[in-house]
């Protein structure tokens, strides 16, 4: 065999080397527009991607996300098949039941099957509100920055509608207990 290069292998080379370049550009361009899961923002959230929302009650009725504004927003993403997510509910609706009278307001967003979730909410029920988002919350869990599209997932937002905080994982009360401080005094 000779050692000049063939066809077949300038084109493996070929492929290799647009392949190499598509992925470095690839985690250029996520680096730079990714805001960081679990990093704070302050960038004001697109009123039509955001803002715009509306989601039906497992209970019947209708969330609309505009009717968040104005106050300081936990917004929590979940399913009835993520531990993490089931083992963090009880904190939120303590959370919600100590400090939703102080304005604050929690959301809940299932990223689950409808039937699921009402069968869910029926043996463990929480105070604070929930909807339904279905493959529309997992749209828009990515477009919020969870570009993983991992749960559970959660937003903190300001009242004036800026981002104070992303998370994605299981909170912690020290979570919570910093978000609070930070609207507080922020």
């Amino acid at each position: 065999m000779t050692s000049t290069p063939t066809r077949r292998g300038m084109l493996y080379a070929g492929v290799a080397a647009v392949a190499a370049a598509a992925g470095m550009a690839g985690a250029w361009w996520r680096e730079r527009n990714d805001s960081g899961v679990a990093a704070s923002g302050g960038e004001k959230l697109d009123a039509a991607m955001f803002w715009d929302q509306r989601f039906e009650r497992p209970e019947g009725g209708e969330l609309a996300l505009t009717s968040l504004r104005g106050k300081p927003v936990l917004l929590n993403f979940w399913a009835t098949w993520c531990p993490p997510c089931v083992e963090e509910m009880p904190m939120i609706d303590a959370f919600f039941r100590e400090h939703g009278a102080n304005g604050w307001q929690v959301v809940g967003l299932a990223i689950d099957q409808p039937s699921a979730v009402r069968k869910f909410l029926q043996r463990t029920p929480v105070t604070y509100p929930t909807a339904l988002a279905g493959l529309q919350g997992m749209e828009l869990v990515k477009n919020l920055g969870n570009t993983a599209g991992g749960l559970p997932f959660t937003l903190v937002l300001h009242a004036d509608g800026s981002v104070l905080a992303r998370k994605m994982g299981k909170l912690e009360t020290t979570d919570l207990d910093a978000w609070r401080r930070q609207l507080v005094h922020g």
